[in-house]
């Protein structure tokens, strides 16, 4: 039984949509330069980082792959989480490659590279780096939308007797409900740009942060802790509790999601925008520190409703859907609504940041390398926003058609892998090697970027699938990828001597 009532729950979000579009677009006034729209003119402060950094990072599908994470794998799901966590403060408490990266005053990654290694590695950066990016944002819309259609009861099969546009509405709740969230989304960020992002992150970070504690609370009260320990030894024994033995996850799970983790703390742009929007380098860091807790939270406290989802439900269950199945039947009318709004929060603080994040790549990295003169402002705010919602568009297509093998973090890990194992070390070799060179940069994109992506190519392929995931697996190929990036680096540069190298 679903507890969703449109007119209390409904009430809830539909108050909180408004706030949330309504600060957003008040931020447009602010907007005169390209530098406001891309990083808020720099002025970002920590706690304002703190709490935009945290409700990027955390999304619908955050929750969702958090959650099927708990399902499948018992408290061992939450070793991403707990990876990405130490990544962080140890970045935040040391400035490794964070600290140069903005005391250099770029806007992007690329712009970065284009100093040590030339405009062609610039250009190849920008495109792997969205490529990659698009590819991992693929999944939001629809995963968000099943989530919503899941906890509001929404049926997607027309009733009996329905006929002409209302049978097709109700078949397509899905798409629909995934194109109202784009539109909502998209609209703020293309007239607001960052300086939207960072205030309608703050009002969604405390939406958010409601939400999930008081559906936390009520968990552990009706359910208990002790229930859902005794259903992750039932389901998973000791492999629940330690990811070494699970016979789904080992040494290669956790050695894959450690490389991805510091990789997406160096280099996932999502992120390190926060750096570049920072103040200084020491808010930056300091950005950072103050949130590497919250990203074991993030992991965790969904991984415990997917937990309880598996106690109430069962290991039958589907396991991306489990969780939000057991919410819709498990919380009182008023605290779902709460929850929906703190859903949409999230997912409407990820979706903006990722989007205005890949169209910034494109103008800044790809697009204006090839223009004669520079662009004026007004012309450069007009491209960026039409980016954005080429970006919005392109999402919404590919989450339509695109089908999920295998667990959804996996899926983003892999999609992720293809940009960032090049561009972490490519950062890496840009602050500390001074033998790096442009020929081990581009040796170092071409093969990071290969693995994930004939991987998944070869995921997809009837003839090869099963061979594929049963005998090389994500967990491999990712390790791999990291692997042959940075050895690729290395070559690369060693065979080009440095009185060789061109400079610019």
């Amino acid at each position: 039984m679903v507890h969703f009532n449109w007119a209390v729950d409904g009430s809830i979000v539909g108050l909180y949509l408004l706030a949330t579009m309504a600060a957003g677009l008040m931020m447009r006034k602010y907007i005169g330069r390209v530098e406001d729209f891309l990083v808020a003119g720099r002025e970002m402060s920590v706690y304002l980082g703190v709490a935009s950094l945290a409700a990027t990072e955390f999304g619908i599908v955050t929750c969702m792959y958090s959650a099927e994470n708990g399902f499948r794998y018992g408290f061992a799901g939450a070793t991403p989480g707990i990876l990405y966590a130490l990544a962080m403060l140890a970045v935040g408490l040391t400035g490794f490659c964070i600290k140069p990266l903005r005391l250099s005053g770029v806007v992007t990654l690329p712009e970065l590279f284009e100093r040590r290694f030339g405009p062609r590695v610039r250009r190849a950066a920008g495109v792997v780096i969205v490529l990659g990016g698009l590819l991992n944002m693929g999944m939001f819309l629809r995963t968000g939308g099943e989530f919503l259609v899941q906890v509001t009861g929404i049926s997607l099969q027309a009733a009996p007797g329905t006929a002409g546009l209302a049978a097709w509405m109700q078949a397509h709740t899905l798409e629909l409900a995934m194109t109202a969230l784009l539109l909502m989304v998209a609209a703020y960020t293309v007239l607001g740009g960052m300086l939207s992002v960072l205030v309608t992150d703050y009002l969604q970070f405390i939406v958010m942060s409601a939400g999930m504690l008081a559906v936390t609370v009520l968990v552990l009260l009706k359910v208990g802790w002790g229930r859902l320990v005794q259903t992750v030894q039932a389901a998973h024994g000791s492999g629940g509790f330690n990811p070494f033995s699970h016979p789904q996850m080992g040494w290669a799970y956790v050695l894959f999601n450690a490389l991805l983790n510091l990789a997406a703390v160096l280099t996932w742009m999502a992120v390190i925008q926060r750096v570049l929007a920072a103040r200084d380098a020491k808010t930056g860091q300091k950005v950072y520190t103050r949130t590497s807790f919250f990203f074991v939270a993030r992991f965790l406290i969904p991984g415990i409703w997917g937990i309880a989802a598996l106690a109430m439900l069962g290991p039958a269950a589907d396991s991306l859907q489990a969780m939000p199945r057991f919410l819709a039947a498990f919380l009182p009318v008023g605290l779902m609504g709460l929850l929906v709004a703190a859903m949409l929060a999230a997912d409407m603080s990820t979706d903006s940041s990722y989007m205005l994040t890949w169209a910034s790549v494109i103008y800044n990295d790809i697009l204006a390398p090839w223009r004669r003169k520079n662009w004026s402002e007004r012309r450069g705010l007009r491209l960026n926003r039409l980016i954005v919602a080429a970006i919005g568009l392109f999402l919404l297509v590919y989450g339509l058609w695109y089908p999920l093998k295998g667990d959804l973090w996996t899926y983003l890990g892999v999609t992720g892998t293809i940009y960032l194992s090049s561009m972490s070390v490519l950062l890496v070799a840009c602050c500390y090697w001074p033998r790096a060179n442009s020929l081990g940069a581009a040796a170092a994109i071409a093969c990071g970027a290969a693995v994930p992506v004939i991987y998944l190519v070869l995921e997809q392929v009837p003839a090869t699938s099963v061979w594929v995931r049963g005998n090389i697996g994500p967990y491999h190929s990712g390790i791999a990828a990291y692997g042959l990036a940075a050895a690729a680096m290395i070559i690369g540069s060693l065979l080009r001597k440095p009185s060789l190298e061109k400079t610019k």
